[in-house]
């Protein structure tokens, strides 16, 4: 079994399973093409699937430590105005006593405003 398939489009559940022309998610039974191309491929996306865009407000799901430094952003806080850069930290943005500092997407989740 070295056929891989995509997270759905939806809810970017990893367990997808084919059922005829059609790809199908167990989890929110959503339904799509296989071999329809999406346009949020290579997106980035929030902790949860959600794609960001720059601009967006997102809140912090877990305590990071900052490298260097005795601070922590704590979970729950929320950054407004990201902006989204290549790298391995993809997200740029200004935390309010923290400073200018780049975080990864997979520990945030977009608020939806």
């Amino acid at each position: 079994m070295t056929d891989s398939l995509p997270p759905c489009p939806d809810c970017a559940s990893a367990f997808t399973y084919r059922m005829d022309a059609l790809l199908v998610c167990p989890e929110c039974a959503h339904e799509w093409s296989s071999d329809a191309s999406t346009d949020t491929e290579g997106a980035v996306r929030d902790s949860v699937g959600n794609v960001l865009a720059d601009g967006d407000t997102v809140t912090v799901i877990k305590d990071l430590k900052l490298k260097g430094t005795s601070q922590v952003v704590k979970v729950g806080t929320k950054v407004r105005g990201i902006r989204l850069v290549a790298g391995d930290h993809d997200i740029d943005c200004k935390i309010p006593g923290v400073g200018q500092i780049g975080l990864k997407s997979q520990f945030v989740k977009k608020v939806s405003e």
